[in-house]
């Protein structure tokens, strides 16, 4: 493991995504469903992440309620958050599946997703924060957000879902499929 993401596993986690990558991620949602930026007001980084959580749900039901084909905001919440991980990739200098992994871990540690990834790109997510405000189909669609946060992350990849808590099931599994780096 690199120093960079020891130093964040030895402090616990990333402090910039604490409050001001939280208000990124906020503000890339926004953009990919064309909306307000919903958020004015400095608060908590808990108090931010429900509000996070009640907004990303009803833009999403939003948008699965209009009929509209929802492809065109999968693809700007994966192309958003995918820029978002490749900042994170280039200030980590993250060059391996493990180092993937282990960034993926504390970086969905600080918004409250229990993840656990391994190099062969095996994942499993006990406990999600966001569970208790999505449905299946709208964790479907605002999951686009974790593929391209861990695409970023790995300079390219696929993530897919294989169960989700959403669903009445204990934990999400899923496999990404590295394709930017060598396992």
């Amino acid at each position: 493991m690199n120093l960079r993401l020891k130093a964040a596993a030895l402090l616990g986690g990333f402090g910039f995504m604490r409050s001001r990558g939280l208000v990124e991620l906020s503000r890339l949602t926004a953009d990919a469903f064309g909306a307000e930026y919903p958020f004015s007001k400095k608060s908590s980084s808990l108090s931010l992440l429900h509000r996070y959580g009640q907004f990303t749900k009803r833009e999403a039901e939003k948008a699965l309620a209009s009929g509209e084909p929802v492809q065109m905001i999968r693809e700007r919440l994966r192309d958003n958050a995918c820029r978002f991980g490749r900042e994170i990739r280039r200030r980590l200098r993250l060059d391996s599946p493990e180092e993937v992994m282990a960034a993926a871990r504390l970086l969905y540690r600080q918004i409250k997703i229990d993840l656990r990834g391994t190099p062969r790109g095996e994942i499993v997510i006990r406990k999600c924060f966001f569970s208790a405000y999505y449905s299946p189909r709208v964790c479907d669609l605002v999951s686009a957000l974790d593929e391209g946060i861990l695409a970023g992350l790995a300079g390219g990849g696929e993530l897919r879902f294989l169960l989700r808590i959403s669903e009445g099931n204990d934990s999400c599994r899923a496999r990404f499929l590295f394709t930017g780096m060598s396992r």
